[in-house]
C-alpha cells in the first residue's frame, strides 16, 4: 500500500492512495448509535429492518461512514504518531468543502477509501493545507458510499523548523 507524508506531499499531488478494507459490522453500527444517542431502528435493530426498512437490513449511519475516514487515512497518510508533536507537528482535520453520501452501507459490508491528493499548499509558515478528493468504495458495488473534498492541515508549532 502506497502512502505519503507531510514531507513528500508535494511529490504526491495527483496520485491516488487506497486504504485497506474495513468491515461495517452490526456491532460497530450499534455502538455508534449508542455513543451518539441515535437509536434509529433502521441502523440498530435487524428484526425491525426485516419488516420495516426499505433496505431489509440495517445500514450504517452516514456519519459513521464519514468518521471511518480518519481510520482509512492512517493507511495512506503516514506521519510520526510516536514522534514529537512539539517539533514535528501534527495533522488536524480542517473539514470538508464538499461531502455527499451516495449509497447506504449495509451491516456486514466492507468499505475502503480512495484518496487523491489534489493539492498541498503552505497556508502560512508551519501550516500545510492538503485537499484530498475522497471516495469511499463499498466492496462489490458500483456506487460509492460517499464522495468528499476533505481538507487536512499539517500544523507545526511556532518556532519549529518548517
Amino acid at each position: 500500500m502506497e502512502s505519503f507524508t507531510p514531507q513528500t506531499a508535494h511529490e504526491a499531488v495527483g496520485k491516488t492512495f487506497t486504504s485497506g478494507w474495513i468491515t461495517m459490522d452490526q456491532k460497530r453500527i450499534t455502538e455508534f448509535g449508542h455513543t451518539t444517542e441515535d437509536l434509529d431502528p433502521a441502523h440498530i435493530d435487524p428484526e425491525w429492518c426485516k419488516e420495516n426498512s426499505p433496505w431489509g437490513k440495517p445500514i450504517a449511519f452516514g456519519f459513521l461512514t464519514v468518521s471511518m475516514l480518519a481510520r482509512m487515512a492512517y493507511d495512506v497518510y503516514k506521519y510520526p504518531l510516536d514522534g514529537d508533536a512539539e517539533t514535528e507537528g501534527y495533522p488536524a482535520n480542517y473539514g470538508f468543502d464538499k461531502l455527499r453520501m451516495i449509497e447506504p452501507v449495509h451491516a456486514g459490508e466492507r468499505i475502503r477509501g480512495h484518496f487523491t491528493l489534489r493539492d498541498a499548499v503552505e497556508r502560512k509558515p508551519g501550516q500545510l493545507l492538503m485537499t484530498l478528493d475522497t471516495v469511499v468504495e463499498i466492496e462489490g458495488k458500483e456506487k460509492p458510499a460517499l464522495v468528499a473534498e476533505w481538507l487536512s492541515m499539517w500544523v507545526k508549532p511556532e518556532g519549529s523548523p518548517a
